[in-house]
């Protein structure tokens, strides 16, 4: 148990997570608060314009996000980090404002979601690598891995508040409460012993740096793999905010309480994950690609599931799968990446997690509203099984491994025993 939380002892981190959770908890609540606007108040729900919103609060990052990371190797991250979090308390603030108000229209959505999507952009590399900077580095595996329950639990608490505000309050409520909880970030921030930090080698400035952390991917196959098993699952099987609420109301005909239970229920299992992931020293290629292969098998029963309550209990596995996929990419980059290429490695992998969405997310909301919720829910789970197997033959022929075998060893999931791959 003090294995599972031992990156906790470091002063700076302790603050880091506190802030981080209520300031996400914020964030889910905007989450399930926005799509519930555009899907309910603002459309006659249209899986389409929720899909759009959701791509326009991702678009930035393909156009933003290398130049993020070269920033985030050169200047310092918790500035960075300060300026960015103070950007989306604005955008949270002026839509709330907004929605209170009743003068928000839709277009304006679509437009306060691309100015989040920049400062999220801006944040997201730095944000990522920050984490190896709080503490040493034998701890930054467990510090990931809190991080990411830290996420979960906030991800168990927030769509049920939300929704229970929607339903009180309206959405305007949760918007205002967002940009709130960024105060607790900022101030963790500020508050900070920043003798005890573990700053990275700076970059410095030159021509082509850029271009080399592309080149740095392209001589890595294990990074390679990683980023190309992220951006399709990415794009076509991590829309769970679009695909829950046309589930829930196009399926199942229910209202935003019970939309923002999903996103409670789903927490449970990712938060299993990430905590099972905090008791491991380091990471292996097999939870990446048995992270893939679970999750292609859960989503595609819980696009079977015949009621609510079966849907609700189904994506507790697909949760726990698909973090357990996260949390493995991730780790695996952070420790594996040299310091001074690590925010440009980071800023690609949030690039292609992220820059799919802008083109997956309508795509997966167009098929659910015209050829139904399930089939956008079952669309994810085919591409993945399909990403998964890829990867799995190609590890195989670089290994020199029989096929049986690798699958036995895959879809093991053991926690204790260490597996090289």
């Amino acid at each position: 148990m003090k294995d599972m939380f031992r990156a906790l002892k470091v002063y700076n981190y302790r603050l880091w997570v506190g802030g981080a959770l209520v300031s996400n908890i914020g964030t889910w609540m905007q989450r399930v608060a926005q799509d519930w606007l555009v899907l309910t108040i603002l459309t006659n729900n249209s899986g389409t314009a929720v899909g759009i919103t959701t791509g326009l609060q991702f678009l930035p990052i393909i156009f933003i996000g290398p130049y993020a990371g070269l920033l985030g190797d050169r200047v310092s991250k918790r500035r960075i980090l300060l300026c960015t979090q103070t950007a989306m308390a604005i955008c949270a603030l002026t839509l709330g404002l907004l929605v209170v108000t009743n003068t928000v229209q839709l277009w304006q959505v679509f437009t306060l979601a691309l100015l989040l999507g920049v400062a999220s952009a801006i944040d997201a590399p730095s944000r990522q690598a920050f984490v190896s900077e709080v503490v040493e580095q034998k701890d930054v595996p467990n510090a990931v891995a809190l991080n990411s329950a830290s996420f979960n639990l906030a991800r168990l608490a927030g769509p049920g508040v939300a929704g229970l505000l929607i339903a009180w309050f309206g959405t305007g409520t949760a918007f205002l409460l967002n940009a709130a909880s960024f105060i607790a970030v900022l101030i963790s921030l500020l508050r900070m012993r920043t003798e005890e930090l573990h700053p990275s080698e700076r970059a410095p400035r030159g021509k082509g740096q850029i271009r080399e952390g592309l080149g740095y991917i392209r001589q890595r196959p294990d990074l390679m793999m990683i980023m190309v098993l992220v951006g399709v699952v990415g794009t076509f099987g991590m829309n769970f905010q679009i695909t829950n609420a046309l589930m829930a109301t196009s399926v199942f005909h229910l209202g935003p309480g019970e939309y923002g239970l999903l996103g409670s229920v789903m927490a449970l299992g990712t938060l299993a994950a990430a905590l099972l992931a905090a008791r491991r020293q380091g990471t292996r290629m097999r939870y990446v690609i048995g992270g893939v292969l679970a999750f292609a098998l859960f989503a595609g029963i819980a696009a079977l599931m015949p009621s609510y309550w079966l849907y609700a209990v189904a994506l507790i596995p697909v949760g726990l799968a698909s973090l357990t996929f996260m949390n493995a990419c991730n780790t695996s980059i952070q420790l594996s990446t040299d310091s001074v290429m690590r925010g440009r490695v980071l800023a690609v992998y949030m690039v292609v997690l992220q820059g799919g969405t802008p083109i997956g997310a309508p795509l997966i909301g167009w098929i659910g509203t015209v050829f139904g919720a399930r089939w956008s829910v079952g669309i994810g789970a085919v591409v993945a099984v399909v990403a998964g197997a890829w990867a799995l033959i190609l590890l195989n022929r670089r290994n020199d491994v029989r096929l049986l075998d690798q699958m036995h060893r895959v879809t093991q999931f053991s926690f204790r025993r260490p597996l090289r791959s």
